[in-house]
């Protein structure tokens, strides 16, 4: 049995369409709220997939969270193993970080349904299957990382340069969210309504447009993530 671990720092940014499709290929998913866990007992060996996932925290935010120490020692292992890792968000943050990048606040946040503009590289990858042509990505962060070294760039926004970008033959780091189910974003309006509130966006226009895009979305994410999984031999 296949054994994929998601490392969840907030209860309902789940792994959504990821997990579906793990769970359609036959790849047991197990959550490890990381908040709350003793990382130390999870075996990077023992572990087909490492899922880590987003949240509203900051990577630079170890005084505060002891925990994100870590959550990066095991992500620094993983990445010299080579082994599977996808990260989402604040997910592709720490993989970044892990691989020595700075992490820091971009210019402004987005937050919505924004469209991806992809690099040469990426026509030949998974993430085709997520640029403009095909669908509107979901986006909600505030900070950017520079590219790590090694890193090949696979994505972009008009806002934020660095969305998508792969290291090795098995890491995947998506700053965006494609992995939402439209209906489990009436959790995180009303889960981030203070970040809303302060960011001045509306969260009747927000759940309009999920409604539009949202469906969308969900079937490219499905063909990316079977292509990628297909790819790393899962």
């Amino acid at each position: 049995m296949k054994i994929a671990i998601a490392l969840r720092h907030l209860a309902f940014e789940d792994a959504g369409i990821l997990g579906s499709v793990l769970m359609e290929r036959g790849i047991t998913l197990f959550y490890v709220d990381v908040a709350t866990a003793d990382l130390s007992q999870l075996d990077n060996a023992k572990i087909d997939l490492l899922l880590i996932l987003g949240g509203p925290i900051s990577v630079n935010d170890g005084a505060l969270f002891p925990f994100l120490a870590s959550e990066l020692a095991l992500i620094k292992q993983r990445l010299e193993l080579g082994l599977p890792t996808l990260g989402v968000c604040l997910g592709a943050q720490l993989i970044a970080k892990a691989l020595g990048a700075n992490i820091y606040p971009g210019k402004q946040a987005e937050i919505g349904w924004y469209p991806l503009r992809l690099s040469s590289f990426a026509q030949h990858s998974p993430v085709k299957h997520l640029s403009s042509a095909m669908t509107t990505m979901f986006h909600w962060h505030g900070e950017t990382f520079d590219l790590p070294a090694g890193a090949t760039l696979l994505a972009s926004s008009d806002r934020y340069e660095n969305q998508i970008f792969s290291w090795a033959e098995k890491v995947m780091a998506v700053q965006c969210h494609p992995e939402v189910f439209t209906a489990s974003l009436e959790h995180w309006f009303v889960g981030h309504i203070c970040e809303l509130s302060k960011s001045g966006i509306s969260v009747m226009a927000l759940r309009e447009a999920s409604t539009q895009y949202g469906p969308k979305l969900e079937q490219q994410t499905r063909l990316f993530f079977t292509d990628w999984l297909e790819s790393i031999g899962l």
